[in-house]
């Protein structure tokens, strides 16, 4: 079916790598030679919460009453489940005491062993110490009848886990459930992916894990049994939605009050489970190592409760959209398909430094050489569609500013003020990453993977001809850059290099050839780069994310672009392309599940793609033209026409389109670079001006590396 048809219708920090059996997997049928244990909920060495889901593959010529099971050396056979047809035992063992616990599985002369490391489920487990001060929220965070979670129980802001029920009306609202032994008058009722017709009653399980709360969503008539790993809630249909909540400014030192979404009607009324916490909102956590942790923990619950899914999907826009590529990346198994949109790499590299650059040509416009350069030669130095977009990223630029911005529950007392309380705590995405990036010791503040020595602004601009030699000297002479605390310095600024080292080794800088080179992406744009005044959202932040793909992997065959208007107002399931991007995912993700090819990973996921799947975009029109065509970073074919790309300031001044390098190894000023004569004057200016060197765009940053191993672990 084509698409348009389905559209229609529908440093500081050590780090261990862990090479171990991945999560959320169904245990193999038994049939080998050997008995072994497997972890289904976590691995082994991250287990939380005290309990954890383990199967035992059973060969066939053994009877599954002949298998023994003990925990700490005390029989826990009781607990498991036999499964005749895959000839497995299956069992959530709980009770499990902090730190190493052994499981052992005897069948006669057969043994094996498995060692699981229990947390606690309040983290942390692989980020490192909890962030303080840290504000609990769970007063104010509101559940689906209109009531709050209440005060918290501890410190580490828990509550007791609770169900709550509600229900989709004929009218298309969803509702509280007054009574869950009765079904409302104006109950509607859902067909599912899998083609069960059931009613619409959706269960809700809110918690805490992780110092975030959590939900998780599925449909499920109260009336029924209680759904379990071995007693399928019916109307699922055996997926997870995991959603991921955008944004990053104030994004720190909060429990948050909302997660990314459990209540969309589209996802559960298909029969997706879906599940998210609020520190998988960015809004209220920019780490993606915080909410990769906070998510990993949420998915163990939700397979010791419900099962196994068959895949999970990630599925989030901008700030959601760093969390599905840095989570299937740095910890594959998480995420089996991602859906994002308005997207970008990673925070520390494309999106940080073009909000710094803003910044930078901001104050020089306006401060340092007001009326200097006309609103054309200004937006083309910084490269944007819109003029407007430099004051528009230059406020994001906050987020670089310990003082400007911090969550409204945390008390003014506790703020960092450089005169008033140098001591408080610093509002700023590298201060809240300080676990991973190290403290500067001269100064206590987080290290700053942040730089812009050798950078030639403008260098684009002044070989079209857009401004002039002059204007050029003058700019990358009087640019300068920003100190710890986001002021303008006469003088540029140097990224500290144990934390570029740590941004590029840890993950903080996407890479693309880890987990995320066996993932299916499907990146779907609502185009926004000619709003009034300008958007954050551009089109060359996706293109980054392709071009990494292609240097690590060889190509990109595993993630599509589907690009629209924005007249469904972002990343809603409103648009029929949205919709038909979950559909894509789902009958991508279930051929992949299907495949025992043995094929490599990358192989697998490319041979699985749908064939209608491809890059496209859509008209403008009042009733939308499917174009079938590569999108590119050259803006070819008619839908470069139509939703055109353009660059940043790192970009005009010549950085590669993967836009990763943090800090640029310098040459000499060469001559050959510029399209437009200097005077002898200027030529000593501009070799004065870049006394070290300018950028040398053709070698990789300084410290750049790549990535060896996933599952980092910081201790």
């Amino acid at each position: 079916m084509r698409r348009s048809t389905v559209a229609a219708a529908c440093a500081a920090v050590v780090l261990a790598p862990i090479a171990l059996a991945q999560p959320g997997r169904p245990a193999m049928a038994g049939g080998g030679d050997s008995l072994r244990l497997v972890s289904l909920s976590a691995r082994p060495e991250l287990v939380t919460a005290g309990d954890v889901l383990v199967a035992a593959e059973v060969p066939r010529g053994r009877p599954l009453r002949d298998v023994r099971l003990s925990l700490n050396g005390t029989d826990i056979t009781g607990s498991f489940r036999a499964d005749a047809g895959a000839h497995t035992l299956t069992g959530l063992v709980d009770r499990l005491r902090p730190g190493p616990n052994r499981l052992v599985a005897t069948a006669g002369r057969l043994r094996d062993q498995l060692v699981v490391t229990n947390h606690p489920a309040t983290g942390p487990v692989i980020s490192g110490p909890h962030q303080t001060p840290y504000v609990c929220t769970t007063d104010l965070f509101r559940l689906v009848d209109g009531g709050t979670l209440g005060a918290p129980l501890d410190g580490d802001c828990s509550v007791a886990t609770r169900v709550d029920y509600a229900y989709r009306s004929t009218a298309g609202q969803t509702m509280p459930l007054p009574d869950p032994s009765a079904r409302p008058d104006d109950l509607a009722w859902t067909t599912t992916s899998t083609g069960e017709t059931v009613p619409f009653l959706i269960r809700i399980e809110t918690g805490t894990l992780n110092r975030a709360i959590y939900q998780i969503s599925m449909l499920h008539d109260p009336a029924a049994a209680e759904p379990a790993f071995d007693q399928r809630a019916p109307g699922w249909n055996d997926r997870l939605v995991y959603t991921f909540g955008g944004g990053c400014r104030r994004g720190w030192y909060t429990q948050g009050t909302n997660t990314g979404g459990v209540l969309s009607p589209e996802l559960l009324g298909r029969g997706y489970a879906v599940a998210s916490a609020s520190l998988n909102v960015f809004g209220n956590n920019c780490n993606d190592l915080l909410a990769a942790e906070t998510m990993m923990i949420v998915k163990e619950r939700f397979v010791e409760r419900y099962g196994d899914p068959l895949f999970t999907i990630g599925w989030g826009s901008s700030g959601g959209s760093y969390q599905s590529h840095q989570i299937a990346d740095n910890y594959p198994g998480l995420l089996d398909g991602i859906v994002v949109g308005q997207t970008f790499p990673d925070v520390t590299s494309a999106t940080n430094i073009t909000l710094f650059d803003a910044r930078l040509l901001e104050h020089y416009f306006t401060e340092v050489a007001p009326g200097e350069f006309s609103q054309e030669q200004q937006r083309q130095v910084a490269g944007f569609r819109r003029w407007q977009s430099i004051h528009n990223l230059s406020d994001g630029a906050n987020r670089l500013d310990p003082a400007a911005e911090f969550p409204a529950a945390l008390p003014a007392a506790l703020r960092y003020d450089a005169q008033t309380n140098p001591g408080g705590a610093r509002g700023d995405v590298y201060d809240h990453t300080v676990n991973v990036y190290g403290r500067d010791p001269a100064t206590g503040f987080a290290r700053r993977p942040l730089d812009n020595v050798g950078v030639q602004y403008g260098l684009a601009a002044l070989n079209s001809g857009a401004i002039t030699t002059r204007q050029f000297l003058d700019l990358n002479e009087g640019i300068g850059g920003l100190d710890l605390d986001a002021r303008p310095t006469p003088h540029r600024t140097v990224a500290d290099p144990i934390a570029t080292r740590a941004a590029y080794r840890t993950g903080r800088i996407l890479y693309g050839g880890m987990g995320l080179a066996a993932t299916p992406i499907i990146d779907y744009r609502a185009y926004t780069e000619d709003a009034t005044n300008g958007d954050i959202h551009m089109m060359t932040h996706g293109f980054a994310t392709r071009a990494r793909l292609e240097a690590v992997n060889g190509d990109a065959d595993n993630q599509v672009f589907l690009v629209e208007d924005n007249r469904y107002g972002g990343f809603s399931l409103n648009s029929p392309t949205l919709r038909y991007a979950l559909s894509s995912m789902d009958r991508w993700l279930t051929a992949l599940a299907g495949d025992d090819s043995g094929r490599p990973a990358h192989e697998r996921v490319v041979r699985n793609k749908p064939d209608d799947l491809t890059d496209a975009c859509w008209s403008r029109d009042t009733q939308p033209r499917e174009i079938v065509q590569p999108i590119t970073a050259d803006n070819a074919g008619e839908c470069g026409q139509l939703y055109p790309a353009y660059s940043t300031p790192r970009l005009v001044a010549g950085a590669p389109l993967p836009d990763d390098v943090v800090a640029c190894q310098r040459k000499d000023v060469e001559w050959s670079d510029y399209e437009v004569g200097f005077t002898p004057a200027e030529r000593t200016r501009l070799v004065e001006i870049f006394g070290a060197g300018v950028c040398d765009w053709s070698k990789p940053g300084t410290g750049q590396q790549q990535r060896r191993s996933p599952w980092q672990v910081l201790r």
